[in-house]
């Protein structure tokens, strides 16, 4: 059974996704926890896709929140959330693409999945050049929306491991004094001490006391270490 059905059905004809208002003012009371539980962001202007696919996610024990249209999500999504976003190519006003390339030019780098009911190649080839990371075929399985809900968010937490750590070599080197960063630099540039301390006009011993300095303040243990951080 395709997603359009099977989840809504399971959770019987009561089950609706909570408004948007609702949704962003539990943002506002639950703000710490929000902002470290992953979500996945549904864009749809059909509102049995919605359901549907907050359905699946509630079944996988994920966050689920709807929104009817690109510019109501854009006006609405908190910077920097985890999590994937879901969408349609066509829809009323903003395309899903469009909402793709605005995603590019604020720096929003949520894993992406595009759906579509009218798929061709140029469709998909513009849609995994823009960042995509599935295109599905409307009407699909459960489990390929399931796959890839998996994929996009396990994506998301590895960028921002790396994004962090990242962010965290930048503290280390921005703690350097400037003659450290001179010695650091010509160390990953395979100078030697004597070296160093001939091109900077230093004395050998505040050369070494420099190095060591460098190597503690970037936590490295060894030359090919501190070359690979910095």
């Amino acid at each position: 059974m395709s997603v359009s059905n099977d989840y809504t059905s399971r959770l019987g004809s009561s089950w609706r996704p909570r408004s948007q208002a609702t949704v962003w003012n539990s943002h506002r009371r639950e703000k710490t926890t929000m902002a470290d539980e992953p979500t996945v962001f549904v864009v749809d202007d059909d509102e049995l896709m919605r359901t549907s696919i907050c359905a699946l996610a509630a079944s996988m024990g994920i966050r689920a929140e709807a929104f009817c249209s690109a510019e109501e999500f854009l006006e609405n999504y908190p910077d920097d959330r985890q999590g994937c976003l879901v969408t349609d190519v066509r829809m009323l006003g903003m395309s899903g693409l469009e909402l793709q390339d605005k995603l590019c030019e604020l720096d929003v780098h949520l894993p992406i999945i595009v759906m579509t009911a009218y798929a061709n190649i140029p469709l998909t080839v513009r849609a995994m050049q823009g960042g995509a990371l599935t295109f599905l075929e409307k009407p699909f399985e459960d489990n390929e929306l399931w796959d890839a809900i998996r994929k996009a968010l396990a994506k998301d937490a590895q960028q921002r491991a790396t994004h962090e750590h990242r962010r965290e070599l930048c503290r280390r080197i921005e703690g350097l004094t400037p003659t450290q960063r001179e010695v650091m630099d010509l160390i990953v540039a395979g100078e030697s001490n004597k070296q160093i301390a001939k091109e900077l006009d230093l004395g050998i011993r505040t050369v070494e006391s420099r190095r060591r300095e460098v190597f503690e303040q970037m936590q490295a243990e060894s030359v090919a270490e501190l070359v690979r951080l910095a």
